[in-house]
């Protein structure tokens, strides 16, 4: 008789990829949260600003009302990340004004980011920060 294996082989290079791509993207989302956490304490009138989940993902927004618009982390299968922006707010369309050559844009609400390297800190900040204090700029 035959006996059956019942453990799984996992070929070296899936799991070392897997293992790759979580550093990146935890050094990215490390990244991207001290960037929201700077854009806060740098923007007047934003003061605290409250972590939630929103479908499952970050989200941060002042924590006093009608100060800022949210901006919500999204973690992209490719291992890249996005900053998640409230769509029928007329900020994505704003930024891209401001920094078509320098941000990756996509559609009406994302900015996506590749990798923790190739950050473009100070457009993401003002972004986040436009965002921030996107109803006291109204």
């Amino acid at each position: 008789a035959l006996k059956s294996c019942s453990h799984s082989v996992q070929h070296p290079i899936s799991r070392n990829w897997h293992r790759n791509m979580m550093a990146v993207a935890t050094t990215l989302d490390q990244r991207l949260r001290s960037l929201i956490v700077e854009a806060a304490a740098s923007s007047d009138g934003v003061g605290e600003i409250a972590e939630t989940l929103k479908w499952g993902q970050p989200s941060f927004a002042p924590k006093k009302p009608r100060i800022g618009s949210s901006v919500r982390l999204q973690n992209n299968d490719d291992g890249s990340m996005s900053l998640m922006f409230i769509c029928n707010t007329n900020l994505v369309e704003r930024f891209r004004e401001i920094y078509a050559d320098d941000l990756n844009f996509i559609g009406n609400r994302e900015i996506k980011v590749q990798d923790a390297d190739n950050i473009p800190e100070n457009a993401l900040k003002h972004c986040i920060a436009m965002a921030l204090t996107y109803h006291l700029a109204k």
